[in-house]
């Protein structure tokens, strides 16, 4: 492996932790709620955040986008939170239909642009590989704050707190390595380690980790797309601890 992949892979696996390092712990969080589908809901919802602010040509103002996609995912979050406490019978349905709603409003909304396929493929895959050191840095401050935030209040966190946090930590991810990976990132390590009761946070972390680092070299190796391989190294990644777990596979 030359320097010039090497520079190009550790930005995007560091990325890769930053982003483990919230989805994990919220992702079981997610699992135990029953609230499955909430973090692609949310998760479409900031990019079309995004959306919105390319539209309003900010995208030189990287700040100004944040504010924006992090106003759409707060604004999901609390519908989210509100259909949780009024319409519980009703609560996946509901989930499913915000995520189509903004799914098809960011088709509309870039219906009149030329690269609607290519921007779409960003959202929705993302570009992992060239994930830049502004975006590290910035997400790794919103990462602390998280992780901080998460430690001190969790156990005091009602539905709105909680969904606040959680679309806050989707927002950053979303615009590293779009909507699918996030959803990958928060569910697989949680589901992987489902009802494992002794250092579960060890081995989703080990899921997840091997899920980027193999996709990452894989993508590069045989020039795949990066966020669809490591969705895949992470998937089998899972199903191993799992049959391992049940017993069914010796390691």
């Amino acid at each position: 492996m030359n320097n010039i992949e090497l520079s190009i892979l550790v930005p995007a696996f560091v990325a890769g932790l930053l982003i483990l390092a919230t989805h994990i712990p919220l992702g079981m969080k997610v699992l135990a709620r029953g609230i499955i589908f909430a973090d692609l809901a949310v998760a479409q919802i900031a990019g079309l955040g995004v959306i919105i602010a390319g539209l309003l040509e900010m995208t030189q103002y990287p700040l100004a986008v944040q504010i924006i996609a992090a106003s759409s995912a707060i604004l999901g979050a609390t519908l989210l939170a509100i259909i949780e406490r009024k319409l519980p019978e009703v609560q996946e349905a509901c989930i499913g239909l915000l995520f189509v709603l903004a799914a098809s409003g960011s088709i509309l909304l870039m219906n009149r642009d030329a690269h609607t396929g290519e921007h779409l493929q960003n959202l929705l895959i993302g570009q992992i590989l060239w994930v830049s050191n502004n975006q590290l840095f910035g997400t790794l401050a919103l990462t602390a704050i998280l992780l901080a935030s998460w430690r001190v209040l969790h156990k005091r966190l009602g539905n709105i707190g909680f969904y606040i946090l959680f679309a806050l930590a989707v927002t950053a991810s979303v615009q590293l390595v779009g909507v699918y990976l996030v959803f990958a990132s928060l569910i697989i390590p949680a589901l992987a380690t489902y009802k494992m009761q002794q250092h579960r946070m060890l081995a989703a972390s080990l899921v997840g980790i091997t899920g980027y680092a193999v996709g990452l070299w894989l993508s590069v190796w045989a020039d795949l797309p990066s966020g669809a391989t490591i969705i895949w190294a992470m998937a089998i990644a899972g199903a191993l601890v799992m049959l391992k777990k049940r017993g069914n596979l010796t390691l």
